[in-house]
């Protein structure tokens, strides 16, 4: 779209302040205006490295200018599909709280719906814990939900053992798994990369708002046994290829009026980029609408941010983590993402006597209030078990 017609479209609209109820067509617009202009970005911009070897920008116009402050929950497959949920949207209904981050494609690597995608079916595998996608979609819009997909991307135990060749192999050739007998798939395989997309775009057509990608990563101490296990690979670093992906994704789905945001680890914001695993927090960032760091204060070991006990001080933790966060992405300016993090509402009881305390009411509130006191209004809540705490104030 050339973007001065577009821009003189968009003034016929009445676009730009007044106040007024958007109207379908106004939105639809928008997205077209957005995407124009991100287009143009990158034919002026090309794909050359900026300062500080970071890519020129692509998070600059927002494709979804409408969506709302986002405070959610983690919803899995077998919750959004099953009796849970009835309670989850209650949840939703009595608090302030206004958004799902729901699995669609999940941390084995199953596609959690049926779908009749060929690409899907060829390299996936689709299960139907959620047993009717639609109608959960209608559930969700009626009482106003704000729907994320979450989508794991290179941990995907599926994808690598129907497709050796696109993840990582022992001399034996057999496919490498971790101690807790996971594999991952090839973060330099351009495949990989447009299968993950090709579920993206799906759950777009779905209905979802926004694309989370979870695992966006190589194995953790994937820097002790690169040079020993088999995999194809280019001259580009790990920390690009990742980034690459991310960038790529977002071109992908911003056409589509979808936001993407990419889950990382909390401590990425206050080291050196961790170049293992392929994650640079600057570089991320740059090339999504919304960062997401999981702040945990259980994560959190001993000395960080002057806590003995991390997870004993929420407040002091989450307050530290953000102002690293900050801190960080001071770099990109005006264009960096927003930030919203997920936080802790579950007990680490492995954390062993003395090394843990009972998470309730009051450890989610402080944990919030550290949040708005650096200056983020935005979170997300984990539960594995979809199990979060009454009586909250969730403001």
């Amino acid at each position: 779209m050339n973007i001065i017609l577009a821009f003189f479209i968009l003034a016929a609209a009445g676009l730009g302040g007044s106040g007024a109820q958007e109207s379908p067509l106004t939105t639809q617009l928008q997205a077209s205006w957005n995407t124009a202009v991100i287009q143009s970005m990158h034919q002026n911009q090309g794909k050359g490295q900026g300062q500080n070897g970071i890519k020129p920008n692509t998070t600059e116009i927002d494709p979804q200018v409408d969506a709302p402050k986002v405070k959610g929950i983690y919803v899995t497959a077998y919750s959004a599909g099953g009796s849970r949920m009835t309670q989850l949207i209650d949840l939703m209904d009595t608090t302030e709280l206004n958004a799902m981050v729901i699995d669609i494609k999940d941390d084995e690597g199953y596609i959690t719906y049926k779908t009749d995608n060929p690409t899907l079916q060829k390299l996936g595998k689709p299960q139907p814990f959620i047993k009717d996608i639609h109608q959960l979609m209608k559930r969700l819009e009626k009482h106003d939900i704000y729907p994320i997909a979450r989508v794991v991307v290179f941990k995907d135990t599926i994808l690598a053992k129907k497709n050796p060749e696109l993840s990582f192999r022992k001399g034996d050739g057999t496919v490498w798994t971790n101690g807790g007998g996971d594999s991952f798939v090839n973060p330099y395989s351009k495949e990989v990369w447009d299968y993950n997309i090709e579920i993206a775009k799906e759950a777009a057509k779905l209905g979802f708002k926004e694309i989370q990608f979870d695992y966006v990563r190589f194995p953790e101490g994937f820097e002790k046994r690169a040079d020993a296990l088999k995999y194809v690979k280019t001259e580009q670093s790990r920390v690009d290829v990742v980034s690459d992906f991310v960038q790529y994704a977002r071109e992908e789905l911003a056409p589509l009026g979808i936001r993407v945001s990419v889950d990382i680890f909390g401590y990425a914001a206050s080291v050196p980029a961790a170049e293992g695993i392929g994650q640079d927090f600057v570089k991320i960032s740059n090339n999504v609408d919304i960062i997401s760091p999981m702040v945990y204060p259980s994560h959190y070991t001993t000395g960080w941010f002057g806590a003995e006990v991390p997870d004993k001080a929420p407040y002091q933790t989450i307050k530290g983590s953000m102002e690293d966060t900050h801190k960080k992405l001071e770099e990109l300016g005006d264009n960096k993402p927003i930030i919203r993090p997920w936080i802790q509402d579950f007990t680490a009881s492995w954390l062993g006597k003395g090394n843990y305390i009972k998470y309730g009411k009051k450890q989610i509130e402080e944990q919030i209030r550290a949040l708005k006191d650096t200056g983020v209004d935005e979170y997300l809540l984990w539960n594995a078990s979809n199990r979060y705490t009454e009586g909250v104030k969730y403001k």
